[in-house]
């Protein structure tokens, strides 16, 4: 009976491991995870086998966490929220590691947290690259590779490409103070006339001028759903942006095309034969609505030019500012003193237990040091050997 429970535990404890890992940078399934435990062993006002008493409740109650810790709340569709106890976290396998957690005081809560401090530390820890950095040593490439390399950061790679994309191609669009012309056709003029207010407050066009102008600029369409189709960046002038850090294929080019409505689409891939994937979308009829196919090679280079070209002093730093602004707003890392009190709070600090590791290893488990009276301050170290 006892190897059966154990067998169980084992198999729960692997299937947590799998959540924690394939998740983004945000964590918010481990966190609605470990929350419903929480709920569960502290307020004892769920039924872990009935899955309704928890799957739309624990939306707030994870959302309330990853505001305090990571400063945002989930935003992805319904269907795949849900998808979490339905299919990746069953009642059976919740089952199982509730009846572990309190058992011994809430030890899988703070496992989950314990794995997600950890990645924090390492999103932290290449975040540092961009302020250490300024135009003269700053290498787009070796930011993509902190993601890349950091096994606990690789699933943030997409974000980590569009980011960089949109502050080069925003901050280059600025710069160059192109425009885009609107003019009309002497022969619709009474229909324009019939719908000047649609024309002035929708389109921006005014009666009584031949032709209007308007800056391009870009903008980012924010973050993307779990389905990871659609577009990334978007222009006031009708072009759209899909970002790939993977090599396109004949499935992903038929995806990415046909979730967007736009004519114009640019696509941004890690690993590409242009000439190979120019023919795929060729053989797919897509080669009209395609209007440049963009490379790594291609943004590192351009990179090169804005940094450290004849032009860096108008439009070095901005690109820096603008790519620490989006980094910072899409993976927003916990304070490390927001971080001790959770823990402090909720009693993680004081569990050991050799089956999940023992948590008073880690740095952000410990409890603060006194303060030396001659001292102005606390050195906490974030990172774990």
């Amino acid at each position: 009976m006892q190897n059966m429970l154990n067998t169980e535990l084992t198999e729960a404890k692997s299937s947590l491991d799998t959540i924690i890992r394939r998740s983004r940078s945000l964590l918010y399934k481990p966190i609605q995870i470990a929350e419903v435990l929480y709920r569960h062993r502290v307020s004892q006002d769920i039924n872990i086998e009935d899955i309704k008493t928890y799957q739309n409740p624990s939306n707030a109650w994870r959302d309330s966490v990853t505001r305090l810790l990571v400063g945002n709340t989930c935003s992805s569709s319904d269907i795949f929220q849900k998808s979490l106890f339905d299919k990746e976290m069953p009642a059976q396998v919740l089952k199982t590691l509730a009846d572990e957690n309190n058992s011994k005081d809430g030890i899988v809560e703070a496992y989950i947290y314990r794995q997600i401090f950890k990645k924090l530390g390492q999103l932290e820890r290449a975040l540092k690259y961009c302020e250490n950095h300024d135009i003269s040593s700053f290498n787009v490439k070796e930011l993509i590779d902190l993601f890349e390399k950091e096994p606990g950061l690789k699933r943030s790679i997409d974000k980590v490409y569009e980011i960089v994309v949109y502050a080069l191609f925003s901050v280059l669009a600025e710069a160059t103070e192109l425009s885009v012309n609107l003019t009309f056709r002497q022969e619709k003029i009474d229909l324009l006339t019939e719908f000047s207010e649609f024309t002035k407050m929708i389109v921006g066009f005014e009666l009584g001028k031949n032709s209007s102008s308007l800056p391009i600029r870009l903008y980012r369409a924010g973050v993307a759903n779990a389905s990871d189709r659609g577009l990334d960046i978007y222009a006031n002038f009708g072009m759209v942006i899909q970002i790939k850090h993977i090599s396109l294929s004949e499935q992903q080019a038929q995806g990415i095309v046909g979730a967007v409505t736009a004519d114009r689409i640019v696509i941004v891939c890690k690993k590409c034969d242009k000439n190979v994937i120019s023919s795929l979308l060729g053989q797919l009829g897509l080669s009209s609505r395609i209007q440049s196919i963009v490379t790594e090679d291609h943004l590192i280079e351009w990179y090169e030019k804005a940094l450290r070209g004849s032009f860096s002093r108008n439009i070095g730093d901005n690109i820096l500012i603008c790519l620490k602004r989006e980094i910072v707003a899409e993976f927003p890392a916990s304070g490390n003193e927001i971080s001790l009190n959770f823990n402090n709070n909720r009693g993680y600090t004081s569990l050991r237990d050799d089956f999940w590791i023992d948590l008073t290893k880690h740095e952000k488990f410990k409890k603060p040091r006194k303060q030396n009276k001659n001292t102005s301050s606390i050195c906490v170290i974030l990172s774990e050997n």
